[in-house]
């Protein structure tokens, strides 16, 4: 699992989703958030913190910028494009799904879900960082 200090941007254009996801990282052991509505406004604050963000966590429907253009930007820079992204979403398709996979997403979420299927998620995701890492 991701270490408790692992500081994690949290993107939702809904606050109360932003809210629960946080809640339910710091019922994992995270403390350390920053959160955006949008892909836009979760642009500039990865850019900004670009050396202390360890996990982003993103809604995939929003507006501005969509999580899948948002991972595709972060997929796309160099100095970003190692970051481990979860999409969060209410779409469960496969042709969604792939191509979520075909632009570098770490693990994907279907929305709702409950602390036992983030903390599933967190954990596969955190172990294919480390093997990416290893390689």
């Amino acid at each position: 699992m991701f270490p408790a200090e692992t500081k994690v941007l949290i993107v939702d254009d809904m606050l109360m989703m932003r809210k629960l996801v946080q809640k339910s990282c710091k019922d994992l052991g995270f403390s350390d958030f920053l959160l955006a509505n949008d892909g836009d406004e979760a642009w500039k604050v990865l850019n900004e913190n670009s050396d202390s963000i360890g996990l982003v966590i993103s809604d995939w429907n929003m507006p501005n910028l969509t999580g899948l253009a948002f991972l595709k930007k972060v997929r796309a820079d160099e100095k970003l494009k190692q970051v481990p992204f979860v999409l969060l979403t209410a779409e469960s398709e496969a042709a969604q799904v792939a191509e979520a996979i075909q632009a570098g997403v770490d693990n994907y979420i279907v929305k709702p879900f409950n602390l036992n299927t983030l903390k599933e998620k967190l954990e596969q995701t955190y172990k294919k960082v480390q093997r990416r890492i290893a390689a």
